[in-house]
């Protein structure tokens, strides 16, 4: 085996080895007085305590290297005109590109008071980890970012995402050798074996290998070479490596290397492009060794700290207590020679800065890191041309999400010439019966290929990796960089992206702030194969609470719809597809089931959010004796039965049902856009009646979003409670109660007027639940009675059982939000 490794040459000349190496030091001069300053920010006067920061936070062990290969980046992009991008993952290296953007100008462009000059030095110094100012680590408020450094796993698949469809773009994507030891970076290795050079550009990972984490060892450093180059060829790659400490050596060694990598990327590109694709190329990689804190002090009051993990965070501290440490400090700072660097205005050398590339061309100022400037909306079809045809409600069998399949399918195709559209999922477009898609694109492959294979193709749209931290890392790099996309997904197992979702949903809430940064399409969620028909694969599978984590973030981002059939799927979908700068989780079931409305009551419906269903209410021009909601398709079904029960055994009971799509309509207006007030609430709740309301998730998260509300006392709520197993559809339902007998049971409770006139009801109700338990046992199945449901228009002649009744929704329930642009008035709200 034979290592590779950069040409023996001397590829800078003296005055640029000169000029790099002193942008070098500017650059990691900055990041420390970023550190530890707060005043006299180029040392024209003696360093006192009274110049530092009281509290000293920040990370410099990994800056130096970062600040390193950024000066690297510069000079290639420069010499050859590369569109580039830089994704930082080591946690928390923002002292470093804060520093570099700095230099390029970027960072002066966008904050115009962090300005080029000695006042301009004392700001950014000042503002970086400081109350009012900027995070330690790589954020939304950091210039050339798509990638919040403050978590470990996802540089590397943000980096892909980012690279796909982007056939100009070469992402330099930096992987600290702790993040390295991630799950999530680990798995995103294999993105490789989806990137096409034809229509894609390039993703060029550079392995940052400094030795240590916060207080350790990490494992990826203390293998040999030759394990590192097995490990990355096994992976797909050509590795080349970069080792020393020695500046002038390791400028050469990193400039050469680099010009062969990207010499590699282009051999690639200019033959698929020619010649077509055949088979997987091996692009090039980087592992770059070089010590934690490099340039830094060597020892700090007798202990080792450069190379080792003493230089992880703030190297040392102290500063009252200890007097030594501020002259350590001015020594350690000096040592970059910031009169060399900056003029008597504190202004960078103009032949140093000369040294960054112009315009969009500088990393910080590329217009793909601001992905909303390069947006374009979908071209999407019309979603009504999609509609299940419903005469009557509660008739009619369809499968939603093969439904929403054939919309996507087409979605697909409209935007193909474009090519800015992805379905992401972990092997499950199929299983959630979006199978349509196939026919407009095929399964993004770029790896070996068999005969009887189905559906694979490097020029394929549809993404499945077994990883779901890869999916969702790909479509977050996607949708950063201007582009849409939707992941479907089982709903149990999205919450291993829980806190990937957290660090996207912050981050839009940051941006929304940030004046520069245009808004993106939405990350949107299709949630299937949910906790309600997860019977077959049993308790592992059942979980449903990914709402209850969606509802933790700001209103002013997350978005939760629950469309109880195909034709209200149809109107959210197309409503999702169109925002920007949210995240939506929609949930739907991909089981045949019942249909209630028809396109134009389906479209008015999710227009407002929440609406009561006339047909199957009959307290027209009355009060209620009761309020039966419902959220989510089976809650929908179950409620619906427990009304048909209800109104068959007490004809003169008043019962008004009210379903809800959009889960923020319960909130306050007060706390979230789409929320009720409490006058339109009380309207379609009452103040006084009993409410039994039947809930996809865990019930406790209605009582939070209602607990304000004038009739909460009176609202009873039954949802998912931890009970499940493998069994049939409707025992889940009963293991939980929410079956159609335990809701007719839960209102006969309620209803002042039936507590003493329903005993018979109530046994009936009982024997019920014990003939369901014994049948299953027995048949494994569900009783026909249960599985033949259907609506049955019974309320009081043989007309009604004929006719289709209109849905009607008062009209001071909710007025039609506009958020969604174009269409929005057809569409969720």
């Amino acid at each position: 085996m034979v290592l590779t490794t950069p040409p023996q040459t001397k590829l800078l000349s003296a005055e640029e080895l000169q000029k790099m190496n002193a942008y070098w030091r500017a650059a990691n001069y900055l990041s420390v007085g970023q550190i530890y300053l707060l005043a006299n920010p180029l040392l024209r006067e003696p360093l006192t305590l009274e110049h530092i920061k009281p509290r000293l936070l920040g990370h410099w062990g990994t800056t130096p290297g970062l600040n390193f290969i950024y000066v690297h980046l510069n000079r290639i992009i420069k010499a050859q005109n590369l569109d580039a991008i830089y994704i930082a993952g080591p946690g928390h290296g923002g002292p470093g590109l804060v520093a570099n953007v700095y230099l390029e100008g970027t960072y002066s462009e966008v904050y115009p008071h962090i300005s080029q000059d000695e006042e301009g030095l004392g700001n950014l110094f000042k503002q970086f980890s400081f109350p009012g100012g900027i995070p330690s680590h790589v954020a939304p408020e950091t210039p050339g970012s798509i990638h919040e450094g403050g978590e470990l796993g996802y540089a590397l698949s943000h980096a892909y995402g980012a690279a796909f469809d982007n056939p100009n773009l070469l992402v330099a994507c930096v992987i600290g050798d702790g993040e390295a030891e991630t799950g999530p970076l680990a798995a995103s290795w294999h993105s490789n074996k989806f990137l096409n050079p034809a229509h894609d550009g390039a993703v060029l990972p550079i392995l940052h290998l400094n030795g240590y984490k916060i207080a350790n060892p990490t494992v990826l450093a203390r293998m040999s070479d030759r394990e590192l180059e097995s490990l990355f060829v096994g992976y797909g790659y050509k590795p080349y490596f970069v080792e020393g400490s020695e500046p002038e050596t390791m400028h050469q060694m990193m400039a050469a290397t680099l010009d062969a990598a990207i010499a590699d990327i282009k051999a690639i590109q200019h033959d698929v492009r020619s010649n077509g694709f055949k088979t997987r190329p091996q692009y090039p990689m980087i592992v770059l060794r070089s010590p934690k804190g490099w340039t830094g002090p060597k020892e700090v009051d007798g202990k080792k700290t450069e190379g080792y993990w003493r230089s992880h965070q703030v190297p040392f501290a102290e500063m009252a207590s200890k007097p030594e440490h501020v002259k350590l400090l001015e020594q350690w700072m000096k040592s970059y020679k910031p009169e060399e660097l900056f003029d008597q205005n504190g202004k960078f050398r103009q032949e140093l800065a000369e040294l960054a590339p112009v315009g969009d061309r500088r990393m910080g100022a590329n217009p793909h890191a601001n992905g909303g400037l390069l947006l374009k909306g979908l071209k999407l079809p019309d979603f009504q041309d999609y509609a299940v045809d419903v005469d009557k409600p509660g008739k009619v069998i369809a499968e939603a999400t093969r439904v929403m399949g054939v919309l996507l399918r087409d979605v697909m195709k409209l935007n193909t010439a474009t090519r800015n559209f992805r379905l992401m999922g972990p092997d499950e477009t199929a299983s959630n019966r979006l199978s349509a898609v196939f026919e407009a694109s095929d399964r993004t492959w770029a790896a070996q290929t068999l005969p009887e294979d189905d559906h694979l193709s490097p020029d394929g749209r549809v993404m499945e990796i077994l990883s779901e931290h890869t999916c969702q890392g790909w479509l977050e790099g996607y949708l950063l960089t201007g582009r849409h996309g939707l992941f479907s997904c089982y709903e149990a197992f999205i919450h291993i992206v829980d806190s990937m979702f957290n660090q996207h949903a912050k981050w839009l809430k940051t941006t929304r702030d940030i004046s520069w940064r245009r808004p993106i399409a939405s990350l949107n969620y299709l949630l299937t194969s949910h906790v309600w028909r997860q019977d077959h694969n049993g308790f592992s599978h059942q979980d449903p609470g990914f709402i209850d984590h969606v509802l933790n973030k700001k209103p002013e981002v997350i978005r939760v719809y629950l469309p109880p059939d195909a034709n209200t799927l149809l109107s959210v979908t197309n409503h999702c597809l169109r925002s920007r700068n949210y995240v939506n989780v929609i949930i739907a079931g991909k089981q045949p089931a019942l249909q209630y409305l028809d396109m134009d009551a389906a479209i008015k419906h999710c227009t407002k959010g929440i609406g009561i269903w006339g047909w199957a209410s009959n307290d027209q021009g009355v009060e209620p004796d009761v309020v039966m909601a419902c959220a989510g398709d089976i809650p929908t079904l179950e409620t619906l039965a427990a009304v048909d029960i209800l109104r068959q055994n007490f004809p003169d009971l008043k019962i008004r049902l009210v379903n809800v799509v959009d889960l923020m309509k319960l909130l306050p207006e007060t706390e979230h856009p789409h929320g009720l007030s409490d006058k339109d609430f009380d309207s379609i709740f009452t103040t006084d009646k009993p409410i039994i309301f039947a809930f996809h998730g865990y019930p406790w998260l209605i009582h939070r979003l209602t607990y304000r509300r004038t009739n909460h006392d009176n609202l009873h709520v039954r949802g998912y409670k931890e009970e499940g197993t493998t069994t049939t559809p409707f025992d889940m339902v009963v293991m939980n109660e929410l079956d159609r007998f335990s809701l007719a049971d839960d209102a006969i409770d309620r209803v002042p007027k039936l507590r003493n006139t329903a005993a018979h009801v109530k046994q009936m109700l009982h024997d019920k639940l014990i003939e369901h338990k014994n049948y299953v046992r027995n048949h494994g199945e569900d009783m026909p009675e249960i599985l033949d449901w259907q609506w049955l228009y019974y309320s009081g002649s043989e007309a009604d059982k004929t006719q289709s009744i209109p849905n009607v929704t008062p009209t001071d329930a909710s007025s039609p939000s506009q958020e969604g642009g174009e269409g929005a008035a057809k569409s969720t709200s």
